[in-house]
């Protein structure tokens, strides 16, 4: 599925026994809000930035959430959030990026080899809670997102970005079948990203 394919709805859930993801929407920004404060240190790994600050507030993650709710209504980009089965507690978060999203369209990418930017169907960050990188819940998410891309959004070229700060997560992903395609650089961000597919 072209990621602007618009006879092709873009799935609106993923289910699995330990966990579940829908659409982020400014609903979600108490419960969201308690999972971004509780991963904060790996979070500024992750985003390569000082974001969460400590002063952050509940009112402006809903400023954030509406934000992200906006865009994947239009379809420029889809945010959803990762949920107990019970909806009691926030886990992480997956985001779904198109290879010429206005911040991607501003950064520097490599290829490490003779892949082609272009041709890539989307693109993927994620993060999870810090208890579910204890319990390895990080790495079932992410066995759960590549088999969704492939067999509900149908997209065979999907690729994984990771901040070369937040060492957990690269070893994660060198920790699957899959490669560093591509070296990314965000302007203003303080250090280089890792692309595997």
């Amino acid at each position: 599925m072209s990621f602007t394919d618009s006879n092709k709805p873009v799935p609106s859930e993923l289910r699995t026994d330990e966990f579940k993801l829908r659409p982020i929407t400014v609903d979600d920004a108490a419960l969201d809000y308690e999972a971004v404060m509780d991963t904060r240190v790996s979070l500024r790994l992750w985003e390569q930035s000082t974001w969460p600050e400590d002063h952050f507030t509940v009112g402006d993650n809903r400023q954030d959430l509406a934000e992200m709710e906006s865009r994947h209504n239009a379809g420029r980009a889809f945010s959803y959030t990762v949920l107990s089965l019970d909806d009691s507690e926030c886990l992480g978060c997956v985001y779904v990026f198109p290879h010429d999203a206005t911040f991607l369209a501003k950064s520097t990418v490599v290829a490490v080899g003779d892949d082609d930017w272009t041709a890539t169907d989307a693109v993927v960050y994620f993060w999870v809670r810090s208890s579910g990188m204890e319990s390895g819940m990080d790495a079932r998410l992410l066995e759960a997102l590549r088999a969704w891309f492939r067999d509900e959004w149908q997209m065979s070229n999907v690729v994984f970005v990771v901040s070369k700060q937040f060492e957990h997560q690269v070893e994660l992903l060198r920790a699957t079948d899959m490669a560093v395609r591509f070296e990314l650089t965000e302007p203003e961000k303080s250090g280089s990203f890792e692309v595997f597919g």
